[in-house]
């Protein structure tokens, strides 16, 4: 179990131990975190008790089996965490009088959004995997069981600690000074740390519903590669290749850039563009290179 700053509102984080969870714990007050070892979210009693022993008055459910490829080999072990570990907490919270904020996904849509609109949160779903099938019936479960409920859709996570593609890049980049990497898959790629301050000013606004919150700007899965690289200063020989060429079980949107538009009518703050944040990102790991003397003269 960990525990955050202390503060006013009793906030339990579930999954503490992600990269996300982390982060949540970094930004929200008198949190108590409990990881994997901690609190199994598929087990229904053990998250009853949890929630009526701590008595938290915002439940932050960052727990999730993210592997998407798994979820396809093993479709009820991620129904039983994302989708029940979900409702779960939901009767939790509706039995004791917590708020919920359940993390969901971008994958929750098939990628064919019209036109080149990123996706808003009224848009039809069709999830095109088993992960993003078991997200999606989480939320409808979350909605049907608990008024007191934030939905908080994001995409193409990366932080400091834990596993992601960013840091997959760095240590590709690294050993290998070649990648290959698709040009196909559009998403808005999001700092857990911005991810994180943003869950928390939508937790504590009272304004329930379902929020897409991303960092600001789009590209492919090839640009972010070649994004990490340029900043980190590594001189990686970097091909781009389809997502047909990989042979992965498990589908992914070719389009999945979500469209903040709730976040904006209710007057939440827009989150920094994904360079932005990718360069706080190595900056915070010490893998941002240093300034050329001609970005140095250029003052940029």
């Amino acid at each position: 179990m960990r525990s955050g700053r202390r503060g006013s509102v009793r906030v339990l984080i579930t999954g503490a131990g992600g990269q996300l969870g982390l982060d949540l714990l970094d930004v929200f007050e008198d949190a108590v975190g409990l990881t994997r070892d901690d609190l199994d979210v598929s087990d229904e009693p053990a998250v009853r008790r949890a929630v009526e022993d701590i008595g938290p008055d915002v439940v932050v459910n960052a727990a999730a089996v993210t592997d998407v490829d798994g979820c396809e080999a093993d479709p009820d072990r991620a129904h039983a965490v994302n989708a029940l570990g979900p409702w779960w907490l939901a009767r939790a919270c509706r039995d004791t009088g917590a708020a919920l904020v359940t993390v969901s996904t971008d994958y929750v849509f098939d990628g064919t959004s019209p036109g080149e609109r990123g996706y808003v949160e009224t848009d039809v779903t069709r999830p095109l995997s088993a992960y993003g099938r078991s997200k999606l019936a989480g939320e409808h479960l979350v909605r049907d069981t608990l008024p007191a409920h934030y939905v908080v859709r994001t995409s193409w996570l990366f932080g400091a600690r834990g596993g992601n593609f960013v840091r997959t890049m760095l240590r590709v980049g690294r050993e290998r000074g070649a990648a290959h990497v698709v040009d196909d898959q559009v998403g808005s790629p999001t700092s857990t740390r911005d991810l994180a301050g943003a869950i928390r000013e939508i937790a504590v606004s009272g304004r329930f519903g379902t929020y897409h919150r991303t960092n600001g700007g789009r590209c492919s899965r090839l640009e972010l590669a070649a994004a990490v690289f340029e900043l980190a200063g590594l001189e990686v020989d970097l091909q781009s290749m389809g997502s047909g060429e990989l042979e992965r079980p498990a589908q992914r949107p070719a389009f999945s850039v979500l469209d903040n538009r709730h976040a904006e009518l209710a007057g939440l703050r827009r989150l920094p563009d994904w360079r932005d944040a990718l360069t706080r990102m190595l900056d915070e790991l010490g893998e941002l290179a240093p300034p050329t003397d001609q970005q140095t003269a250029e003052g940029t």
